[in-house]
């Protein structure tokens, strides 16, 4: 398999986890958002969407993180990240999506960088936006942790598709300097997931393209 990712995607570093988690062996290819490698016309014949990350199995090209990261739990079963009832499935797929879907988008670079140019922001408008938004969604999740989890997962007591999705989300928290006292399950989660060697090796300063 190759892996088509950027150090410090926030996509790119969930399937990392899911690729360390589940031990299967990958090569890791850079693909440099800085001066926008991801839209050259080599990248596009290979990921038409022009997003990070992109996963090659074979002749098979995947793109779009839980996509991908569904595909491993079906062809990799072993260890698996989702569980094995239809209700905690479901309840783990939420969390997953809260931050995916309602967090991830709005904070993605492009859209930052949409908001510096060519709407005119600057950095400190940028950064409140950011920091906006992962309030609006840490105050769900930091919610439904104190109900579901286990103070070392987000749900239940092992390692699922939610737990995969915070880790590179506080990342980029801690990145952009938002407010974390009011999160302390969520903090502490982070912070026993990010000592699992799975998480370590996933980690954005591991990995080849790192600075």
């Amino acid at each position: 398999m190759k892996l088509y990712t950027y150090f410090r995607s926030s996509a790119a570093y969930r399937v990392r986890i899911a690729l360390q988690f589940k031990g299967i062996a990958y090569e890791a290819v850079p693909v440099d958002l800085r001066p926008g490698a991801h839209r050259r016309p080599e990248y596009l014949a290979l990921n038409p969407q022009g997003l990070v990350p992109a996963l090659e199995d074979g002749a098979a090209v995947l793109s779009q993180s839980l996509a991908i990261i569904e595909y491993l739990e079906e062809t990799h079963p072993e260890p698996p990240l989702l569980p094995g009832a239809p209700l905690e499935r479901a309840r783990v797929r939420s969390l997953a999506l809260a931050i995916a879907c309602d967090l991830h988008p709005l904070n993605n670079l492009r859209v930052l960088n949409y908001l510096r140019a060519p709407l005119g922001h600057d950095e400190h408008a940028v950064n409140a936006w950011y920091r906006h938004w992962v309030a609006q969604v840490f105050h769900g999740l930091e919610n439904e942790a104190r109900r579901s989890s286990d103070g070392r997962h987000l749900f239940g007591g092992r390692v699922t598709l939610a737990d995969v999705c915070l880790v590179p989300q506080l990342f980029n928290a801690r990145r952009f300097e938002c407010e974390l006292a009011p999160y302390p399950t969520l903090t502490a989660i982070g912070a026993h997931l990010e000592s699992l060697p799975a998480f370590a090796r996933a980690a954005p300063a591991a990995q080849p393209d790192a600075p």
